[in-house]
Parts: C-alpha cells; structure tokens; sequence
C-alpha cells in the first residue's frame, strides 16, 4: 500500500457512517455532541419518509416526518457534519416511493444525498445479497445461505423496484464489502473504485464493521489504533448509534474513552464524502485491480462468517 500525505500532514483518516437503523433523536444527540467536541465531523444516514405498513425490526426508528428529528439533522447539516441517504425508508420501497424519497430529501436537506448504503433486507438494494460478489463459490453459498438472486431488483430495470437510473443520476458512491479491520485501506487501498460489471454506481468503497456499540469498543481498541497511524491507513466505520451507544442520555463510557484516546492521535476527521472525495482525487485510476478484488471477496467472506458466530456465540451465553 502506496503511503498517503493525509490533510495538515496528519497521519491517518479516520470517519464514521452511521446508518439510521432505530435512531432517534434521544439515542443519538449525545454521541453528536461528543463527536463534535472530539473535532471529528461524520456522516449520518436518514429516511426521509415514513413507514405506514410499519416495520417489526425497525418501526422505532424517527424519520424527517418527525419534527424534532428533522430539526436536529438540519442543525447537524449546520454543524458541518454530513447528510445521505438509507433508501426512502425502513423497510422495501417500490420505485415511485424511493423516487418521492429523493425529492422529500432535496426539499428537506438543500441538496440530493451523495453516498448511499444498502439497507437490511430493502428489496430495492442495488446489486445486494450474492450481487456484491464475483466469485461463483460464494455467490453459490451466499444465494444458498441467504436470498435467492432474484430479491434484490433495485439494479433490475424491469422490476417495480428498479431506481439505479436515480442512483446513476444523483449519488456519487455508495457501499459494498464490510471488514472486521479498523485499517480498510490495508484490505481496499484503491476506494473509491468503479465496477464496469456494476456500472450505476459511480464509485464504490469498503467499510469497517461495527454492528454496535460494543463491536465500535472492541474496533476501536487501542492496538488497532496503533496499526491504523502505524500504518498511515484510513477507515469508514458503518455502524448504528441508535445501537446501544448511549443510555441514561450519556454515551457509554468505554465508547467515549476510546474516541477521545483516538482524536488524540495526529488523524484527520472529516465526513465520509470529504474522505472518498479527496481518496478520489488521489487515485491513478478508478479501476479496481483484480488481485485486490479477489482478496477483498475472501476477507468478506472470512469476517461474515467470523461476525455471525461470534453473534451467535454472544447469544446462547446469554
């Protein structure tokens, strides 16, 4: 991996997409606030619509049809951290929903959203579920393990589900594989990337995996950190504050212990559009070379199955 001149001659970057999976306002102003007292300014998904037909995993989630919560992602759009898009809302979106979803967040916002993250189960995910990969070995066990190939359509021009015109029209980069490492760079050094095979996303980028507050804690040991500045590397966390992050109104200790033991490392923090904006700028070519696609669809598939017996672990202890 090439080193990078980071900002300001920092070290490493380091920012956060925070899907709006079961926020409100309540769960998640105090890790806002501790973030912008850190100077570290990330990226926070919305829906914009409601959910009428109502959703087992997901109906406590605010939307933008919520007036205090619209009140407070504009106040955070003003605090200079960053707004985009989750889909239209919790659960599948036939296309004029997501379509309405797009205006309802340009009329909201000031803006069309630029990053978007395939939600959940959202029939409408852009090439999701065995579409993520190549290789016919996991594409064979995911479809087994998982959804058949065709439930996810939003990339299916002939299905109701169908948006990646939209897509191609309005978003800059959206999100695919997801790793149980801080330091992504050292799995996808080349992100943002553009996938001729999956052409109605412009760019594309990995992640690290923090399902939860704990799984946050536990990526952000200190030891990871090291290699991180170390390694003068850089990391997209995907997690959810609505997610244990906070409780009694105060961001769990072990959380904010960690964050301010890392923004008193020499990183730069900017929102995730900032970071895949400036990576872009700095990229030789937009092409993915096949060697580290080939060992992305591996480490994927190693930290999915790590991920999920570790969670299944957790719970029978329990």
């Amino acid at each position: 991996m090439r080193a990078l001149e980071f900002p300001g001659g920092k070290r490493f970057a380091f920012t956060i997409l925070d899907d709006t999976d079961v926020a409100t306002v309540d769960n998640v102003r105090p890790m806002y606030r501790l973030l912008e007292r850190l100077g570290m300014r990330t990226t926070k998904t919305v829906w914009p619509l409601a959910c009428p037909e109502g959703s087992p995993n997901f109906g406590t989630s605010e939307t933008l049809e919520d007036s205090e919560y619209l009140a407070f992602v504009r106040d955070l759009d003003r605090r200079g951290f960053e707004l985009t898009w989750h889909g239209a809302t919790m659960e599948s979106s036939r296309r004029d929903r997501t379509l309405a979803g797009l205006e309802r967040f340009h009329e909201l916002i000031g803006h069309y959203p630029r990053i978007h993250a395939n939600h959940a189960e959202n029939r409408e995910n852009l090439y999701w579920g065995a579409g993520r990969i190549d290789l016919p070995l996991l594409k064979f066990l995911f479809g087994l393990l998982a959804h058949p190939a065709d439930y996810f359509l939003g990339d299916r021009e002939s299905s109701s589900y169908w948006w990646g015109d939209l897509c191609a029209r309005h978003i800059v980069y959206a999100r695919n594989l997801t790793f149980n490492r801080l330091n992504v760079a050292s799995i996808n050094p080349s992100m943002p990337y553009h996938d001729p095979s999956r052409p109605l996303v412009h760019g594309w980028f990995s992640a690290s995996d923090a399902e939860d507050a704990t799984a946050f804690a536990s990526l952000l040991h200190p030891r990871n950190q090291r290699a991180l500045e170390d390694e003068g590397g850089f990391s997209i966390v995907a997690t959810h504050f609505g997610k244990g992050y906070v409780r009694n109104s105060s961001v769990q200790p072990l959380v904010e212990e960690r964050l301010h033991m890392l923004a008193r490392r020499p990183g730069w923090f900017p929102t995730a559009g900032e970071l895949l904006d400036w990576l872009r700028e700095h990229r030789e070519s937009e092409t993915l070379p096949a060697d580290e696609w080939l060992r992305m669809q591996w480490c994927w598939a190693r930290d999915l199955f790590l991920r999920h017996w570790k969670r299944r672990f957790a719970w029978r202890r329990r």
